[in-house]
């Protein structure tokens, strides 16, 4: 098959729709897995991303109106890294707690980006982009360290308060907010590179949406 012809099966509508479906399938299983498994936490925000994955289609009524598949692959590859890596350190660096979080926190950022940019009026230049998606990413880690504290005082988890002293979970907090921002930069410049300027969001939406995109 020629590069045009794969270029048109990967922006079909059809294949992105039912690609983006598996990928939020997906997520659901993982979800009632991670709360079998007793991490309600992880579990909700396996659930957050397969529900923010859906919006378009909730919103415009039409099971085609997905993301382009490589977004929600990305968003997922986060929750496929912590259960093939879970328990693994390098150097004293827990993988499952920290990196795989630095991702889905971009993920999450980068979700939010390309449904404003695909599914709504709003324009974003080259710059602003950037940083929408690193803000974006700097919050919603923000938010995962609140929802890690509470659970950790109701829950009974130990994400951040795990018997070391207070500097020592300050310290690594900090050092989790700066690796996140760091993610933040990635994605925002994958997001403007990739998903604003290579692949063409119109061949993968309704033919009313499209035009409106």
């Amino acid at each position: 098959m020629s590069s045009d012809g794969l270029r048109d099966v990967v922006e079909s509508r059809r294949v992105n729709a039912g690609i983006g479906w598996a990928i939020v399938a997906f997520l659901c299983v993982t979800a009632v897995v991670e709360v079998l498994t007793d991490d309600p936490v992880w579990a909700g925000f396996v659930l957050v991303v397969a529900a923010l994955a859906v919006v378009p289609a909730v919103a415009y009524r039409d099971p085609s109106a997905m993301l382009p598949w490589e977004v929600l692959l990305l968003a997922s590859l986060p929750v496929i890294g912590r259960a093939l890596i879970a328990g693994q350190t390098v150097g004293g660096f827990a993988l499952s707690g920290r990196v795989s979080t630095y991702f889905a926190v971009a993920a999450v950022a980068l979700i939010v980006a390309v449904e404003l940019d695909v599914f709504t009026p709003v324009r974003m230049n080259y710059s602003f982009a950037v940083l929408f998606v690193v803000i974006a990413t700097m919050a919603a880690a923000g938010v995962w360290a609140i929802v890690q504290w509470f659970s950790d005082l109701y829950l009974g988890t130990s994400f951040l308060l795990d018997g070391r002293p207070e500097e020592e979970i300050e310290t690594a907090l900090m050092l989790d907010f700066v690796a996140a921002t760091a993610s933040g930069v990635g994605a925002g410049v994958l997001f403007e590179y990739y998903f604003r300027r290579r692949t063409d969001s119109r061949k993968r939406l309704p033919d009313e949406l499209g035009g409106e995109a």
